[in-house]
């Protein structure tokens, strides 16, 4: 359910009465719901029902607007606050040639050098599916070229016609 759909307010509340409480603390204890609106009418604030399901509902008098505007602004705050994790993907096949291998490590190099995971992936093809541990070979030899960068979070493992292998960087100090 939608956050709109679900606050109760002012002439919305059909309760009788209700535990009052006013934005800042002070607290009006158990009312009439009609005088806790008044008393909301009276300070030029909203009545808005914040616990209906205690026994009696928990309203609160507040200036709604002002509440929402607070509470997007933190939320906003909180994603600007986020970490992105980027992940690169290296595909590689099980009859790559060495020189290619170094050409693609080295790509995976820079991900690894500005912070980003990355993910080794060989496709099997047809009958090498019959020989997985030829792709696992592949991705060991890899390995020994990124682990100055990277930490193995996944070691290589067979996720259907794929051998992956996840390499997270290395933390950097300071942060």
């Amino acid at each position: 359910m939608n956050q709109k759909t679900q606050t109760i307010m002012n002439d919305d509340i059909r309760v009788p009465e209700v535990r009052c409480v006013v934005d800042g603390g002070e607290a009006l204890g158990v009312v009439p719901t009609s005088v806790a609106k008044e008393k909301a009418n009276e300070m030029g604030l909203d009545l808005v029902l914040i616990s209906p399901s205690a026994k009696p509902p928990v309203a609160k008098i507040m200036d709604y607007g002002k509440f929402k505007y607070q509470e997007e602004k933190k939320k906003k705050e909180q994603k600007k606050n986020q970490t992105k994790v980027e992940l690169k993907e290296i595909k590689l096949s099980v009859k790559i040639a060495d020189n290619d291998i170094s050409y693609k490590v080295k790509h995976a190099r820079e991900f690894l050098e500005e912070g980003k995971h990355v993910k080794f992936r060989v496709f099997l093809r047809g009958r090498e599916m019959a020989h997985p541990e030829a792709a696992r070979a592949v991705l060991m030899k890899v390995w020994p070229m990124v682990e100055d960068l990277g930490t193995m979070d996944k070691t290589p493992r067979l996720e259907g016609r794929y051998f992956n292998m996840l390499v997270l960087p290395h933390k950097k100090e300071g942060k």
